[in-house]
């Protein structure tokens, strides 16, 4: 459930959730270094409010810049936060060091050429917590958080092998972190730094549709 050969990963820094983004593969040996960006955070008292409504939170299509269409394929709330077994060990404790999170939503988009891209949002009691969990998943680029999603049946998304290339990014608003993970319709391990690029516009899509729900829904 958990290759090594994740690639991508972005830490918030301090308040503003400036982004860095960090690229690298085992099976590549190299890395490199991007600026990016994330919505602004608005500090709210913690409390344990429910997550937004998943229509709120994963739009039927995120557009890109450059035309590209990201379609949704499946969304779902999970039944605890986080799912025993269901996030990564580092991820799982800095969960438990923290006040920990009200919900889990997890959903799966596509893009045109059926490249695939699974997101997992976590909403978070308190959101100070937000910061400190990006910061500390930066400093393991290459360790996997999320399981990717499995498509449905019927939806023309066959399965892929346990160990297809995939990359890994995070992003955060207010008491909201993001996850998202992204694979080539094939399952290929190649082209880190193009899945990372083709990555980047759902991931912040979704994060900025988020955004006006995270601090009070």
């Amino acid at each position: 459930m958990w290759p090594r050969n994740l690639a991508l990963s972005l830490a918030a820094a301090a308040a503003a959730y400036g982004v860095m983004t960090t690229v690298g593969s085992s099976d590549e040996g190299s890395s490199g270094h991007r600026a990016a960006s994330a919505p602004p955070a608005t500090a709210v008292p913690a409390a344990d409010r429910p997550a937004a409504p998943l229509d709120q939170v994963f739009p039927a299509e995120v557009k890109a810049a450059d035309g590209t269409v990201y379609t949704r394929v499946s969304a779902r709330t999970q039944l605890s936060c986080p799912p025993e077994g269901a996030v990564g060990p580092r991820l799982a404790g800095l969960l438990k060091q923290g006040k920990g999170c009200a919900g889990e939503q997890t959903a799966l988009y596509r893009d045109g050429h059926d490249n695939r891209f699974s997101l997992a949002v976590f909403t978070l009691r308190d959101p100070r917590d937000t910061a400190k969990v990006l910061i500390e998943l930066a400093q393991a680029a290459g360790d996997p958080q999320v399981p990717a999603q499995t498509p449905p049946i019927g939806r023309g998304l066959p399965a892929l092998p346990a160990d297809s290339g995939r990359v890994q990014s995070f992003a955060g608003v207010d008491r909201v972190l993001v996850v998202g993970l992204g694979q080539w319709s094939d399952g290929r391990k190649a082209d880190y730094q193009k899945l990372a690029d083709r990555l980047q516009p759902v991931l912040t899509g979704v994060t900025r549709s988020i955004g006006p729900h995270a601090g009070g829904v």
